[in-house]
């Protein structure tokens, strides 16, 4: 009886903790749900539509570093629970402040005044990302689960979080107001008050602090002394170029077929955001094709399958409609999921399997900034660019902008094919 019932509360505690972290991870993402995929829709709104991939770029420049700043206060001084809501705390009253601006000034938006704000409020959330994730890493390992088996299920619900705000602000019509920042703030402060209830945290010990080196992962830098590592990681940000372009300006384009009376009233036109989510649900479906795949043709294989993925996905918009062409868009969005999975995964895949296990966490770092750091910024500005060259009184020629990224993904994907030998042992 005695044995049956510690069984029984060991298995309390531990469904306990994962309901806990599967709360965070859901209201993590759904913070960012709120407004990541309509953003341009309210920024064109206001006629800041040449300044879409500015807001897009700075998420990539603040991920160059802050993480990296908020990991060494991290591991020094503050448990990460107890940074991660104070990191969200600053997120959602920055984007309070947002909305409260763009409500009191009415048409007459500063880009300046909400382009600051809007960066603070990203340089507080985008190292909760990676807070998150090491709150759920400590919580699972200090209860003596295995990390590898528990954690993949709770953060899907993150994924969740994500679609269910999208879903929200686009019924509730907040798509093209600010409401969209008040929502994301709110769920913010409410993260905020919930990580009081998440298991401790420990910081390092004197003698296991890493130095600045190792924390700002500059170790892994002497990779590029290998050519394998160095044509990988270059491919890295060209591909990265490609992550933020959607993101910021998909919904703005499937939005703007409502000038047009034949597509004015399709489902597309009225709920873009919902229709854009297809791209999430299905990022949470192919995560579990991976291994099939990497079984099958190995990890070169399945990252030139990523590359052509960003092709079709760019291509297909280019070509469909909301109307009769609606599974072109639906086809898009579907094929995200292997764009987005096959190469983030499969790639972080690559950099465990042929890097030294003491630069092993340094390299997926390094992977990390180049392709969501250096190349997401690099490719929101670059995608601004392209549209604003296509953009003629006010109106857009969308479908040169997207054939234009498709070639551009295209060139990768070849240059890639030809110049990367990754090796027999990163082939399984």
């Amino acid at each position: 009886m005695g044995l049956t019932y510690l069984c029984n509360q060991n298995k309390t505690k531990e469904m306990d903790l994962k309901i806990k972290l599967t709360v965070m991870n859901f209201l993590e993402f759904a913070v960012w749900g709120a407004y990541l995929t309509c953003m341009g829709i309210y920024l064109g709104n206001i006629g800041l539509g040449t300044h879409i991939g500015s807001f897009y770029a700075m998420q990539g420049i603040v991920s160059i570093f802050m993480p990296a700043i908020m990991g060494i206060i991290a591991d020094r001084w503050i448990p990460a629970q107890r940074l991660l809501g104070i990191c969200h705390l600053f997120a959602g009253l920055f984007m309070f402040g947002m909305a409260w601006y763009s409500n009191q000034a009415g048409n007459n938006v500063s880009f300046s005044t909400l382009f600051l704000l809007y960066s603070l409020s990203v340089a507080f959330y985008m190292p909760t990302l990676a807070l998150s994730n090491s709150v759920a890493y400590s919580s699972l390992t200090q209860a003596g689960l295995d990390t590898v088996k528990a954690f993949p299920p709770i953060r899907v619900f993150g994924t969740i979080g994500f679609i269910c705000t999208m879903w929200f602000v686009d019924i509730m019509g907040f798509k093209s107001t600010q409401m969209q920042f008040v929502v994301s703030g709110v769920l913010s402060i409410v993260l905020f008050l919930y990580t009081f209830a998440l298991p401790k945290c420990a910081t390092c010990l004197a003698g296991q602090k890493k130095s600045l080196v190792e924390a700002f992962g500059l170790r892994a830098f002497t990779l590029f002394k290998q050519k394998k590592m160095a044509i990988f990681f270059i491919f890295s940000m060209l591909l990265g170029v490609s992550l933020q372009i959607t993101n910021g300006f998909a919904t703005p384009f499937i939005e703007s077929f409502k000038t047009i009376p034949e597509y004015a009233g399709t489902f597309g036109v009225k709920y873009p955001v919902i229709l854009y989510s297809i791209s999430q649900i299905s990022e949470t479906l192919c995560i579990l094709m991976i291994p099939f795949f990497m079984k099958r043709y190995g990890i070169k294989n399945v990252m030139l399958i990523a590359m052509f993925a960003w092709v079709l996905r760019f291509g297909l918009l280019g070509t469909g409609n909301p109307g009769g062409g609606v599974w072109m868009f639906i086809a898009s969005m579907i094929i995200y999921g292997v764009a987005f999975d096959f190469f983030n995964i499969s790639g972080s895949l690559f950099v465990d399997k042929t890097t030294d296990p003491s630069i092993r966490s340094s390299a997926q770092g390094l992977f990390m900034l180049m392709t969501n750091g250096i190349g997401a910024t690099v490719g929101s500005f670059a995608a601004q660019g392209v549209v604003n060259s296509h953009t003629t009184d006010g109106t857009t020629a969308w479908a040169n902008c997207w054939f234009t990224f498709a070639a551009y993904a295209l060139l990768v994907c070849i240059s890639f094919a030809l110049m990367f030998r990754p090796g027999k042992t990163a082939n399984t």
